[in-house]
């Protein structure tokens, strides 16, 4: 039904205002509707708290029987931190569900569903199942591969530069891009920088340019040597953990130190040129409940993500300005690929304008 889409959408709607904080559960939204009018709706607003679905019905009450519940992902059936969804909706005497994706899950994955059919709920699985899959594609990677998803995120002029000749970047982009960056921190688990971002520009890695309640992410800076300076913001800002993922070739006076400082060592296993092995530090966090990454550069730990193909997004915030120079820093860097055949291929593109700047959005590896 054509009011099927409308209400789904409104779902989803919901279901983004719990992004950044419902980690490592997936964002979900719901909506109970009864003669083509609202009832109720609710989102899942954070682990440990009441589903969607309960959210919803809580609401609706009595007003629920009989009435058709829209939600974006698969109903649990099964105890976790909450009871099933499932035995709440058959309570509540819903006549039918529609659903946006199946869950993803290995111990969900259709459960939910047949166990409503079962209860003789009418059942409706796919309506925007695009967008609903890409709402959750975060904890779909985490829940099925164990690794987070990881997003690239780029600030880069016109002609793929993030700095001149002189490392001078502030600012390239204007305030909305720096705003939208902000938010992007919030929506992820973790920021990952290498040591050349920290030495440079010694940012704090935090979430500052966002109206309202927000949530820090974790830190990580990926530094072979640990050559972060003790004094660094990243580090004396108690806000978040601050995670320098570090090598056995990282002397033990600099570990030391970093520690005191605060933060925290992880020594990591080294890949064939001695740096940290991007794929075990995704596997150390993933084994912390990160579900989701974003890799901020610079450009030679952008290239290293890139050489090894494990971003599944990225962001491109795009100036309209030309540095030009062979010795501008560019966006990637590292080897980067021989032959066109082997580039990493971009898919799933969005542009959108904010301000004078423009943002490209895509999937990867995706075909």
């Amino acid at each position: 039904m054509s009011s099927d889409f409308f209400w789904m959408g409104k779902a989803l709607r919901l279901a983004r205002k719990g992004i950044g904080w419902t980690s490592p559960n997936p964002p979900v939204g719901a909506v109970i509707v009864k003669e083509n009018l609202l009832v109720a709706e609710g989102y899942h607003e954070g682990a440990g708290k009441p589903h969607a679905e309960a959210v919803a019905l809580a609401k609706a009450g009595k007003e629920a029987e009989g009435a058709t519940l829209y939600v974006t992902l698969e109903p649990c059936d099964h105890y976790g931190r909450t009871p099933p969804c499932t035995q709440a909706i058959i309570a509540a005497k819903i006549r039918r569900v529609v659903v946006g994706t199946v869950d993803p899950n290995p111990i969900v994955n259709g459960r939910g569903i047949a166990r409503l059919k079962e209860a003789g709920i009418e059942v409706t699985v796919g309506v925007l199942e695009k967008e609903a899959k890409e709402l959750i594609a975060p904890f779909a990677k985490f829940i099925t591969q164990r690794t987070p998803f990881v997003t690239l995120k780029l600030a880069m002029s016109a002609d793929g530069k993030i700095a001149t000749k002189n490392r001078e970047s502030k600012w390239l982009t204007g305030e909305l891009a720096r705003r939208f960056a902000h938010r992007l921190r919030h929506e992820n688990d973790a920021v990952i920088v290498g040591v050349g971002t920290i030495l440079a520009d010694d940012p704090l890695l935090n979430v500052r340019l966002v109206r309202g309640k927000v949530k820090q992410p974790v830190r990580v800076i990926v530094d072979s040597q640990a050559k972060t300076p003790p004094t660094a913001k990243a580090i004396r800002s108690a806000e978040s953990p601050c995670i320098i993922a570090a090598t056995e070739r990282a002397p033990t006076e600099r570990v030391k130190r970093l520690v005191k400082a605060g933060a925290e060592v992880w020594v990591l296993p080294s890949d064939s040129k001695g740096r940290v092995d991007l794929l075990e530090l995704l596997k150390r966090l993933a084994e912390q409940n990160i579900v989701s990454v974003l890799v901020e550069g610079g450009s030679e730990l952008a290239g290293a993500f890139l050489k090894q193909r494990i971003i599944d997004r990225v962001i491109l915030f795009i100036a309209p300005i030309l540095i030009g120079g062979k010795k501008a820093v560019p966006a990637i860097g590292g080897e980067g690929f021989g032959r066109l055949s082997d580039a990493v291929r971009l898919s799933e593109i969005r542009l959108r304008k904010l301000g004078n700047d423009f943002v490209l959005t895509a999937s990867v590896g995706k075909e």
